[in-house]
């Protein structure tokens, strides 16, 4: 269902624009009643809201967190989401010799930001049901994957019908990884070197809870999302 024919992209004005070139991918999704986005908080929500308003589906959230290293944040050693699910990076905490007490003390932490934003995200709402349907699973990026990896075991928990995971750009590691947990992997960009994710955006803004709640109201506004401190 991904449009071969999609244009060569080298790089995204914002997050909403890599929403728009990943929807002209995924036309064949239009419309159809078994399929649902799915943006992980904070930055795959802008990108994930641009593909369910022009695709006409119904946008939801996943909430995952990343495991820092401590000190470098921005790597991770793995991943918590919903559900109880968590993977880990073996690699970097050997490259970096990390203590285990690392790994644990971020995952205490990690897992108590991820309750807070599901509890300001979901609101009144019931949990994600998605048993039986396709998941458009999407992320602003992937640089060593393990935040999506996370992502798509916690779907299967919910037994869907099919994971396609959609990524303006991933490095090639990652996107390869992703290939054996996922049923397809869309990536407009697979560079080399890779860098980082933002280094392919000429907006990179950090996303605040307030717009993907946001995001949320304008996608289905009928539906309450009010936070629930």
């Amino acid at each position: 269902m991904i449009d071969s024919g999609s244009p060569t992209v080298t790089g995204f004005i914002d997050r909403a624009d890599a929403g728009r070139c990943l929807a002209q991918a995924l036309r064949g999704y239009m419309g159809r009643k078994d399929v649902t986005v799915i943006g992980l908080p904070r930055g795959g929500v802008p990108v994930a809201a641009e593909i369910a308003r022009e695709l006409h589906l119904p946008l939801d959230v996943l909430v995952v967190r990343k495991l820092g290293v401590p000190g470098q944040e921005e790597l991770a050693m793995g991943a918590i989401a919903s559900g109880g699910v968590m993977v880990t990076n073996p690699e970097v905490q050997a490259w970096l010799e990390l203590p285990e007490d690392a790994m644990k003390e971020a995952v205490a932490r990690e897992t108590s930001e991820l309750q807070r934003r599901e509890r300001l995200y979901r609101g009144a709402r019931a949990p994600l049901d998605l048993a039986g349907r396709t998941v458009l699973v999407v992320d602003d990026g992937a640089a060593t994957g393990a935040t999506m990896q996370a992502a798509v075991r916690a779907l299967r928990h919910m037994q869907v019908a099919r994971i396609l995971v959609a990524l303006p750009v991933a490095a090639r590691e990652s996107y390869a990884t992703l290939k054996k947990e996922a049923d397809q992997v869309l990536s407009l960009l697979t560079p080399e070197p890779f860098g980082s994710v933002g280094r392919w955006y000429d907006s990179f803004d950090q996303t605040t809870d307030e717009q993907v709640q946001a995001l949320l109201r304008a996608a289905q506004p009928n539906k309450s999302y009010a936070a629930q401190e």
